[in-house]
């Protein structure tokens, strides 16, 4: 049982429905993120806007975090203006975001010195999941804090998972994105090669969809309309948790060929500006490694 506001950091793309659907379950929310404009549409629902990550704590006896990265997580629990500096003892935090368990351990023995208990519980869905509150939902940490944050979770999402000690979450959401990152850059892959052979892409999609790699090729409409701007995960988000699984492999000392090959395709795309597009975009790197022209497909001139 949750009493009292819940502050809520970071409205983003999948923030932001996460915290709608958590106002739509009848929970009071204290909302803050570095572009206040971003907050405007959970404001018309009745949230209220706070001045800092600090602040929310001081009035919010439970946090939640939704971030891009390592980084900004930390910035926002240890900074100047950060939860530890507003919060009381008692107090729970939750990250949503996606994150390294070796750093969800540090935060987590930071967060017990001040009296606050910290899980963390990132979450598999994408858009589409958040705003229908269908979100997979993976949490790590101290399990009667999860009892009691049990209902916020199925607030946000369909499928609920108690992962075990902290860290455990973010371990399993780095683990799930390595599968379905690197499948993906496969059937980029695939498709490119359908074309420099000269099969129409389209038609190898339609024969896969309905074959052993259907299970892998499905949401591929935007691939092969070659819509890769305007995303809502970009490419560099996908480098940043695939690069993060990379580091997670190298510190259990377990071999990920495969995933290493697949990041390389994404960093690869990085190097060319392709960042701030959808992750498909790696299709134009392929396409010039096979002497395509990425506009039209053709073949280019020797």
């Amino acid at each position: 049982m949750v009493d009292g506001p819940i502050g809520f950091i970071g409205t983003g793309n999948i923030g932001t429905p996460m915290a709608a659907n958590l106002i739509l379950a009848g929970y009071e929310l204290h909302v803050y993120d570095l572009d206040p404009t971003r907050c405007e549409a959970l404001l018309e629902l009745g949230a209220e806007l706070g001045g800092s990550p600090r602040e929310l704590a001081e009035s919010c006896s439970l946090l939640m975090t939704s971030l891009p990265g390592p980084p900004e997580v930390e910035e926002v629990l240890l900074g100047a203006e950060g939860i530890l500096k507003g919060a009381s003892p008692g107090a729970i935090y939750v990250d949503l975001s996606t994150n390294l368990p070796s750093v969800v351990s540090r935060l987590a023995a930071a967060a017990a010195d001040a009296g606050v208990t910290m899980l963390d519980a990132p979450v598999s869905g994408g858009v589409a999941g958040a705003e229908e509150a269908t979100l997979a939902v993976m949490v790590g940490g101290d399990e009667a804090a999860f009892e009691q944050c049990r209902p916020l979770f199925e607030a946000i999402g369909e499928n609920v998972f108690y992962m075990g000690a902290s860290g455990q979450g973010a371990l399993v959401k780095l683990i799930n994105n390595q599968v379905s990152l690197s499948a993906r850059q496969v059937v980029v892959e695939a498709l490119v090669l359908a074309r420099k052979a000269g099969l129409d892409p389209a038609k190898a999609h339609a024969v896969m969809a309905v074959s052993s790699a259907g299970p892998h090729v499905g949401r591929s409409e935007r691939l092969l309309a070659r819509e890769f701007d305007a995303p809502t995960f970009t490419l560099q988000l996908a480098a940043k948790d695939l690069g993060l699984a990379q580091q997670v492999a190298r510190d259990a000392g377990a071999p990920a060929p495969l995933a290493a090959a697949a990041f390389d395709a994404l960093v690869r795309a990085l190097g060319r500006g392709y960042g701030g597009l959808g992750t498909d975009a790696t299709t134009l790197v392929y396409e010039e490694g096979a002497g395509l022209d990425p506009a039209m497909g053709d073949e280019r001139a020797p």
